[in-house]
């Protein structure tokens, strides 16, 4: 004889969680140990690796730029992280740049040139497998400002 109990069946539900496997990176971690690299560093080359770009003004949006201004007024010292936010784990990167534009460049070539080299230093310099590399342009830069502030400081002076 045999017992057959009701089993109770439950609606199948779809709770599969996808997640995002990065791979080990193999240049920082070794048969003899791990290399830690900070934010801060990977920060400093996106940084200048930003400003070495043609086209590139300044970097950060007005609220950097401002404490920026204010830092280099007491400490006579510029911070080239700023506008750049950086995050490492586990061998990989991403990065986020905020930039002033020269006016008249095409501004989606200037973010790819941006994106190419930081790419590039972050690599060449660290080993680190950089993942993205996200350009905000803020503002663009008109030379006809400069051209003005400059006469009204030549009219103060004298």
């Amino acid at each position: 004889m045999t017992n057959s109990t009701p089993t109770e069946q439950t609606p199948a539900t779809s709770t599969s969680v996808v997640t995002e496997t990065q791979s080990t990176n193999e240049v920082l971690v070794t048969d003899y140990g791990s290399t830690i690299i900070e934010d801060t560093v990977v920060s400093k080359i996106a940084g200048i690796a930003a400003r070495e770009v043609s086209g590139v003004y300044n970097l950060g949006g007005s609220t950097a730029r401002m404490v920026g201004a204010i830092r280099e007024s007491l400490t006579s010292s510029s911070n080239i992280q700023q506008g750049v936010t950086v995050q490492v784990d586990n061998g990989h990167a991403s990065a986020a740049v905020s930039v002033i534009a020269e006016y008249g460049v095409a501004i989606h070539e200037l973010a790819n040139a941006i994106r190419e080299n930081i790419i590039s230093a972050i690599t060449r310099m660290t080993g680190l497998i950089v993942d993205k590399v996200d350009v905000t342009v803020h503002d663009i830069h008109l030379p006809s400002l400069d051209n003005e502030v400059d006469e009204t400081t030549k009219q103060v002076e004298q």
